[in-house]
């Protein structure tokens, strides 16, 4: 009968067990380096990660104005979301996606103005009927309630901003032309109607915001998210943000370590946006 088959571990030698030992101590003891190829490898991993979280997922966004108050506040640091809102996309069939809704703030590209971002509240959908009597929207029909765009103590009366659309445009200041010649376009009888595709904008602070009475309405392509939270809030003049010298600029950035903790405002920090 033949013999099973075993594994032998050999014994090694005294010798060679002291010459191993001293290879291993040897081994552990040497610092493996980094190459700069590496190194440079490692930091475009980062970068390209980070790159692709700003552009594609989430961006970071600062208040320069105070069209929203008091829901957001001339620099607060917004997180915003650029994946929700996104027009749908079949390469990334497991994201959640949705069509923009009365309600929502919204980050969006002024239309006419590609570089700039706003953020405003979304009024009017398409297919919605709009009006404005005494600066109370009138939503197909129906008066809305809306405690966070309340007209402010003291505001006065604008005739063309508090019952827009009736008054016509060019009674009013900073209306564009090219929005001036569309606007009766969208009218059926008291109310501006929403195109397909489109949506009507406003800010929260009613008499301190451009929004679509001056500029019309915003198509869909142009919206690019909405804010999550507040991750920073910090006290702001508000022409700070016009301010773009670079004397003026070192001049804020100074001013921002020396203030950090006394004009930070805490109770707004990771404060959610709605």
């Amino acid at each position: 009968m033949a013999k099973a088959d075993r594994l032998v571990m050999e014994k090694p030698a005294p010798g060679e067990i002291a010459e191993t030992d001293a290879k291993v101590n040897s081994n552990a003891g040497e610092r493996v380096e980094e190459t700069p190829f590496e190194a440079l490898a490692s930091i475009c991993s980062v970068l390209v990660i980070g790159l692709f979280i700003l552009t594609f997922l989430a961006q970071n966004f600062v208040i320069p104005s105070g069209s929203m108050e008091k829901t957001l506040l001339v620099g607060d640091h917004l997180l915003v979301d650029r994946i929700t809102l996104a027009p749908t996309a079949s390469w990334m069939p497991l994201v959640h996606y949705r069509e923009p809704k009365r309600g929502d703030i919204v980050v969006f590209l002024k239309p006419g103005n590609p570089d700039m971002f706003l953020v405003k509240r979304l009024i009017g959908v398409p297919g919605d009927h709009i009006h404005l009597r005494n600066g109370v929207v009138i939503l197909n029909g129906v008066a809305q309630n809306e405690p966070k765009a309340a007209l402010w103590p003291g505001d006065t009366y604008y005739p063309y901003i508090d019952d827009f659309p009736s008054v016509s445009p060019t009674e009013a200041n900073d209306v564009t032309e090219e929005w001036a010649v569309d606007l009766p376009n969208h009218i059926q009888g008291n109310d501006l109607v929403v195109p397909p595709g489109m949506f009507f904008m406003m800010g929260d602070h009613r008499h301190n915001s451009l929004d679509s009475r001056f500029w019309g309405f915003v198509p869909r392509a142009n919206i690019v998210g909405r804010p999550l939270f507040n991750y920073w809030s910090f006290k702001t003049p508000d022409d700070q943000m016009d301010k773009t010298g670079i004397g003026d600029r070192i001049s804020w950035m100074g001013h921002v370590v020396l203030h950090f903790f006394t004009d930070t405002r805490w109770k707004r920090t990771l404060h959610m946006v709605n």
